[in-house]
């Protein structure tokens, strides 16, 4: 089968044949119906080395996925050839505190997992290929009959991340609170649909693109700015008191400093972006209790959430598909600022 595989830090991927995986006790092996291209597998190309992460090459590429069940190994229950599923992204080891209510996300014996990596597309094969070996059936959630799996594959990681990062701050984003979504790529966009189908927040959205800005009032942002206008702008709408909740979709010196400059007292600066970025905490440079905190992906149980209001339409990622010939393309539009939503590769037999 085709594969699209990273062989080694800073490079780009290769289009391989493969074997096709067969599934083990306990396994599942997925027809892929979409792989989202992600901004993070651009570092894994061109920003990571040797020894940064606990896993690495060689692997291929896709950690949101969604499909088809292909085949099941033995002991395998729930799950019947043709069922279409989502692919539960972070895999943890599947016993710790922690991994038993759902947050692999958050393993804590990382050491002790069956599959010692980041997770499918992270260290193991992921999804840019015709079939992915699912190393645990737990991993795998049925999609609601009113998704298909193209449009669920971006809800794995694009929508899942920032539904777990507004989630923590529901106690924030009360009537009257005002939300700040900063970068409107393929998980900003469907960060505002978020807050707006479970918050009653005022919802603000920060990017340089006026398409990006565009997509952002579509998704339902009451009021779109510039990054050089935002903080001004963000204090001027909220009678000076500031954004309740900060969503860092980027994660630069500049957009830290934004969040900082924009945030309300007690309120939440969530840094969900990796681009590189550092903000200094001291006594006078952010709000006072203002909260700064970081997140990764999301839960299980979130997972079913997100895809339950997908299923209901009010969550609608903006899709650009390319099929898997074409997934090199995807990744330099991507580079170049050209993809207002999400990339989703394509097999080409089910496209």
């Amino acid at each position: 089968m085709r594969a699209l595989r990273l062989l080694d830090w800073k490079s780009e991927p290769v289009m391989s044949e493969v074997p096709d995986p067969v599934p083990g006790p306990g396994q599942v092996v997925l027809r892929v119906g979409g792989a989202g291209a992600c901004h993070s597998d651009l570092h894994l190309m061109h920003d990571f080395e040797a020894g940064l992460l606990p896993w690495g090459p060689p692997f291929t590429l896709g950690h949101e996925n969604s499909g088809w069940v292909h085949a099941t190994g033995p002991g395998v229950t729930g799950l019947e050839p043709g069922q279409a599923v989502a692919v539960y992204g972070p895999w943890g080891c599947g016993v710790c505190a922690r991994c038993r209510v759902g947050a692999e996300n958050y393993c804590e014996n990382p050491a002790g997992a069956p599959v010692p990596a980041g997770g499918g597309g992270l260290g193991l094969d992921g999804g840019m290929a015709d079939l992915m070996l699912i190393p645990d059936a737990r991993l795998l959630v049925p999609l609601p009959a009113a998704l298909d799996p193209v449009t669920a594959a971006p809800l794995a990681d694009a929508a899942l991340t920032p539904y777990h990062a507004v989630r923590r701050s529901w106690t924030k984003l009360a009537p009257g609170a005002t939300a700040a979504v900063v970068g409107v790529g393929g998980l900003g966009h469907l960060a505002v649909q978020i807050l707006k189908a479970t918050t009653a927040a005022r919802i603000v959205a920060v990017d340089l693109r006026p398409q990006a800005l565009d997509l952002a009032r579509e998704s339902g942002a009451d009021l779109v700015f510039t990054p050089g206008d935002a903080a001004a702008g963000i204090r001027e709408a909220t009678g000076g008191r500031g954004a309740d909740v900060v969503l860092d979709f980027v994660g630069s010196d500049t957009t830290l400093a934004l969040g900082a400059a924009a945030a309300r007292t007690v309120g939440d600066l969530t840094v969900v972006g990796i681009g590189g970025g550092t903000l200094p905490v001291s006594f006078f440079s952010v709000p006072y209790e203002v909260s700064v905190q970081t997140t990764y992906w999301g839960t299980r149980p979130e997972l079913i959430e997100v895809l339950d209001l997908a299923a209901r339409g009010l969550l609608r990622p903006d899709v650009t598909t390319f099929p898997l010939e074409r997934a090199m393309d995807a990744y330099r539009a991507m580079e170049r600022g050209e993809l207002a939503g999400r990339a989703v590769i394509v097999p080409a037999a089910h496209g």
